[in-house]
């Protein structure tokens, strides 16, 4: 049996698969080597019966996360994981690798993620390439939930919050200014927590303050995670993520500018990952 992880910084979906016909679904935390040790990722799988009980018998895991950008960093997640699954070959890659693999359907595409963070790549079906680099949550992270949920922050925090958002906001939370700076500032996984509100944004999303938010943040994604490709007008483009999905009319209404064309729209890119790798990866060791 093989897991197949697809991995942000929020949480964790991780597929099982047994055969062809056989799989099932398991969710942890997500595990980002940026801010998680092996310590922990070993201290937080052991926590989860469930995946505990199968640990012996698993024979691989294809991880795919954020944060798994080079040798050092995904050698953090693999040590934890092998610390666990003692029998298992594990194979630790970058999460934009996996929204290449979910969303390519035999042609060359541009991929991007909008989800905790934000980013983008063009696939062929064999080789990667990116043309800009993701820098995270303080420098980029353009149309991400943490870009977005930092506007919403500011805009509170600077009382430019329409009314009636802002008395929602604050019977919704009850945070004051030194709660909010404390999370972000001071605590750890300040990604997350400032992602986190993207529910509250998403229920006022017809509300044009949101709207223009979110409009203009995917306009300053595409302009610098899409346009960079030279072909990015002869490809499809297609997303996973959360934030693709929720607010796919504003997706749409921004791609216009720049004449995108929006293909595949993936909220939970696990499905289409592990389908990938059942075609491509998987196909002779799996009956």
């Amino acid at each position: 049996m093989y897991f197949v992880v697809e991995s942000g910084s929020t949480k964790s979906d991780w597929v099982l698969i047994e055969n062809k016909n056989s799989q099932s679904f398991y969710s942890t935390m997500g595990f980002n080597p940026y801010f998680h040790s092996s310590d922990l990722i070993e201290e937080e799988l052991k926590k989860n019966i469930e995946l505990a009980a199968l640990s012996d018998r698993v024979e691989g895991i294809y991880f795919y996360g954020a944060g798994c950008s080079s040798s050092e960093l995904n050698n953090i997640v693999k040590v934890g994981l092998s610390r666990v699954f003692k029998n298992a070959e594990i194979v630790v890659d970058h999460d934009l690798l996996a929204c290449a693999y979910s969303t390519y359907s035999g042609r060359p595409v541009i991929s991007c993620i909008l989800g905790t963070g934000s980013n983008s790549c063009y696939f062929d079906g064999t080789n990667l390439s990116e043309e800009v680099p993701a820098l995270g949550y303080i420098l980029g992270d353009e149309g991400s939930g943490s870009f977005f949920g930092k506007q919403l922050l500011s805009s509170y925090l600077y009382k430019r919050l329409p009314a009636e958002m802002e008395k929602d906001f604050n019977q919704t939370y009850q945070y004051d200014k030194n709660d909010l700076i404390e999370f972000v500032y001071k605590r750890p996984n300040a990604n997350v927590f400032i992602a986190s509100f993207m529910p509250f944004i998403a229920k006022h999303k017809e509300n044009q303050f949101v709207k223009n938010m979110v409009i203009d943040g995917f306009k300053k994604f595409m302009e610098i995670h899409v346009c960079c490709f030279k072909n990015y007008r002869d490809v499809e483009v297609n997303f996973v993520g959360s934030i693709s999905d929720i607010f796919e009319a504003e997706l749409r209404e921004a791609a216009k500018e720049f004449n995108i064309n929006i293909g595949r729209i993936i909220r939970r890119p696990v499905e289409s990952l592990v389908e990938y790798h059942l075609n491509y990866v998987l196909h002779e060791k799996i009956c």
